[in-house]
C-alpha cells in the first residue's frame, strides 16, 4: 500500500455510497456532505451498501488518487454512524483494508513491558 505522509487525517465516510462515483463525485460528496476540502491531503474512506467494496479518495500533492478494494469473503467493517465522518489512525486503516475489525483488535500474545 502507498504510505501517506506523517499526520495525514483520515476519515471515514459514515453511511454508505453510490460506487459508480469516481474522482469528482466523491470530492464534491466531500465538500458538501462532510464539509471537508477533499485537496487537503486527508484521506475519505467509503463503502458500498453490501461492505464488500471500498474506494479511498487522497490528494497526494499532485492530483486526486482513488484507490479501490473488493473482498472476496466478508464485508468490510463500517461505524454505525449514518452521518458525517468517523477518525481513524493509519494502523486502524490499514486493519480496515485487510477486512479485519478495527475497533477491537485483539493481540494474539501478552503485550511484554520491557
Amino acid at each position: 500500500m502507498i504510505v501517506p505522509p506523517f499526520g495525514t487525517r483520515i476519515w471515514i465516510a459514515a453511511g454508505i455510497t453510490d460506487m459508480r462515483r469516481g474522482f469528482d463525485g466523491l470530492a464534491a460528496l466531500v465538500q458538501t456532505q462532510l464539509q471537508a476540502d477533499p485537496f487537503s491531503g486527508q484521506i475519505f474512506v467509503f463503502r458500498r451498501r453490501r461492505g464488500d467494496r471500498i474506494k479511498v479518495l487522497w490528494w497526494d500533492g499532485d492530483g486526486l488518487c482513488l484507490f479501490a478494494k473488493r473482498l472476496e469473503h466478508g464485508k468490510f467493517v463500517w461505524p454505525q454512524v449514518t452521518h458525517g465522518t468517523v477518525a481513524l489512525t493509519p494502523a486502524q486503516l490499514s486493519m480496515l483494508l485487510e477486512g479485519i475489525d478495527w475497533r477491537r483488535p485483539i493481540r494474539t500474545a501478552p503485550n511484554r513491558a520491557a
